[in-house]
């Protein structure tokens, strides 16, 4: 027998007898269940590229399947690419078309994510295709892969990047119950699943809506449109001559920012630091990914050496200081801003970032970053250059206007905002656990039936056809891909 799942799932229980599988993630196995190689129920397929030298090869009509396309993937089925390849291209590279219901897996950067085609396509190297024969059902091959993958992240072999080989995945064992038994596995999972991405996109669109409202109080407040000290906007108000500004109270003062810092400066080399002067521990050096939306990310780490800090001249950070991003993109937009923290020094800052060492007895820093970062978005699109990223220097990021009430009203309005969101931040974090929570829930759920731990046979004759969604989540700004299978 084999050990009973740490709890069962409305009512449902182990089977009656297992068997060793012969695979370590499997464990033991129902005992009617058969236990087959990859190669024995698929054909394996590689993915190949056209010479990227041939615009002939390109913009065709053959879907393309890359890693990318299943990385970005939402739900089982992919019907589309990022780009696509001619017929001509196709016959140039060698790469085989794949029959619509066929299991597309990526075998690099990274392992293991999964699709099933909802038409014909072929795929790149990063990718192999896989077309079931009669034995196993898609979905159900589908679900066995997505819950193997870190099983088939560990076979993986390579130096510069890992590579899951042709052979290790043709040999790769699948637990195979009687195609009945398959079908009644996918139809509880798919059930069980959309249910549960109901309520992850019910919990993603109350997040979205919590980053809105948090925005909207930031802007009223720093940008002088509502008074926190009354709720209403000032009594009167002067045009700021500055396009992203826009009208502000009347006593606010318009100036560069350089006029209100005691010191600025950027990260030295144009081409940033070279990985060979990180090292394990010594300076902190603060990149683009620390910079957030008026916030300071502590992920993404770095040092050098002091011996090699000291040779740089002064790129120095201090707790207090303004760090201002020099490239952005539509999301992070260059020209956020964000404060450094209490525990910062010693540090730097690198290439393509700012540090502004404020006159406090003008700004409060705090204040200064929700401004910058509540109109990085409109003075970037002005002041920036690059064709596909935004990209803005020092000079130009020292001349940016900023609007300034006297420093204890900056604190006021710093302090109303942190007590105005405290509770809608408080919301959007027990949402984001409760979609981690579910998240794994539906993990093990997996885990659970595909392994056999759970007997899904009698619940999954028991479902209903469909499930009707919500009228408010089919409106929702995050979409799965389709899920009905293809005809």
């Amino acid at each position: 027998m084999v050990a009973k799942p740490a709890s069962t799932v409305s009512g449902l229980q182990p089977y009656s007898a297992y068997k060793p599988s012969g695979a370590e993630w499997l464990g033991e196995v129902p005992a009617h269940w058969g236990v087959r190689r990859m190669r024995t129920v698929a054909s394996v397929l590689n993915g190949a590229t056209p010479s990227s030298g041939k615009q002939s090869y390109w913009d065709g009509d053959i879907v393309w399947i890359t890693p990318h396309d299943l990385g970005v993937l939402r739900g089982q089925y992919i019907s589309t690419s990022s780009r696509r390849i001619s017929r001509a291209g196709y016959e140039s590279c060698g790469a085989t078309m794949a029959p619509a219901n066929s299991v597309v897996i990526s075998t690099r950067a990274p392992i293991g994510s999964v699709g099933i085609l909802n038409r014909a396509a072929c795929a790149n190297q990063g990718c192999r295709l896989l077309v079931p024969s009669v034995s196993i059902e898609p979905e159900h091959m589908y679900y066995c892969l997505r819950l193997a993958r870190p099983e088939l992240e560990s076979i993986g072999q390579g130096t510069t990047f890992l590579e899951l080989s042709r052979e290790r995945l043709a040999s790769f064992p699948l637990p195979l119950p009687p195609l009945a038994e398959q079908a009644a596995i996918v139809r509880y999972l798919d059930h069980a699943g959309r249910r549960i991405q109901q309520c992850i996109r019910a919990k993603e669109k109350l997040v979205k809506l919590m980053e809105e409202q948090k925005q909207a109080i930031v802007n009223e407040a720093v940008m002088g449109r509502v008074d926190v000290q009354t709720g209403r906007p000032y009594p009167t108000y002067k045009d700021s001559g500055v396009e992203w500004l826009g009208g502000v109270p009347e006593h606010w003062e318009v100036v560069p920012l350089r006029r209100v810092a005691l010191s600025r400066c950027d990260g030295p080399f144009g081409s940033g630091l070279k990985s060979s002067h990180y090292a394990e521990e010594g300076i902190r050096v603060v990149r683009l990914q620390n910079i957030g939306h008026a916030e300071f990310r502590e992920s993404n780490s770095a040092f050098i050496a002091p011996e090699y800090y000291s040779s740089l001249g002064d790129h120095s950070v201090v707790a207090g200081d303004i760090l201002i991003a020099g490239l952005g993109d539509k999301n992070h937009p260059a020209g956020r801003a964000c404060v450094a923290p209490e525990h910062i020094a010693p540090a730097m800052v690198k290439a393509d970032c700012f540090r502004f060492r404020l006159d406090q007895l003008r700004v409060e820093p705090r204040f200064a970053a929700l401004q910058l970062t509540a109109t990085a978005r409109t003075a970037s699109a002005l002041l920036s250059t690059g064709a596909t990223r935004q990209r803005t220097n020092l000079q130009s990021t020292s001349a940016r206007a900023i609007a300034i009430p006297a420093v204890p009203e900056q604190a006021l309005i710093v302090e109303h905002i942190i007590a105005s969101l405290s509770d809608i931040i408080a919301t959007e974090e027990a949402a984001a656990r409760e979609i981690t929570l579910l998240n794994e829930y539906q993990t093990r759920l997996i885990s659970d039936v595909v392994t056999g731990k759970l007997d899904v046979r009698q619940a999954a004759a028991q479902l209903p056809d469909e499930i009707e969604e919500s009228e408010s989540l089919a409106g929702s700004a995050i979409q799965t891909n389709p899920t009905a299978r293809p005809m």
